[in-house]
């Protein structure tokens, strides 16, 4: 049994096989999945998985070299969650954000359930 880190079973290999650039998109319960990118999905009732549980899961476990949002989301709650966590980050309109969505290599949707709570890391690499 692992010690610490995911113990999601298939979150944690699906982020064992991601590379340096790979999207990984973090969203919220009403976030479109697109069509072809790999689903995990933790929610089990709106707000359970909150959005920056997930979040912070995932900075400890991987290197991540940007982050995109919706420009939407600088005056919600997830404006500021994004901003505690990242120095800086690429804002894009909520449509766009939707469209790139489809670039992803991963789509992880929680059962966060306020608006604009989504968020496409970008991979990097630990050296």
């Amino acid at each position: 049994m692992k010690r610490r880190g995911i113990l999601n079973a298939e979150l944690s290999g699906a982020l064992a096989r991601l590379g340096h650039t790979d999207v990984v998109l973090l969203a919220d319960c009403g976030m479109p999945i697109p069509q072809g990118v790999p689903v995990i999905d933790l929610a089990v009732v709106h707000g359970i998985p909150r959005f920056e549980q997930v979040l912070d899961a995932l900075l400890d476990e991987m290197v991540f070299q940007g982050c995109v949002a919706a420009e939407e989301a600088k005056t919600a709650p997830a404006g500021v969650w994004l901003a505690e966590r990242f120095n800086e980050i690429e804002y894009i309109s909520h449509a766009e954000l939707k469209t790139f969505s489809a670039t992803a290599k991963l789509f992880i949707r929680t059962g966060e359930a306020t608006p604009f709570a989504n968020a496409a890391l970008v991979c990097g690499v630990s050296f």
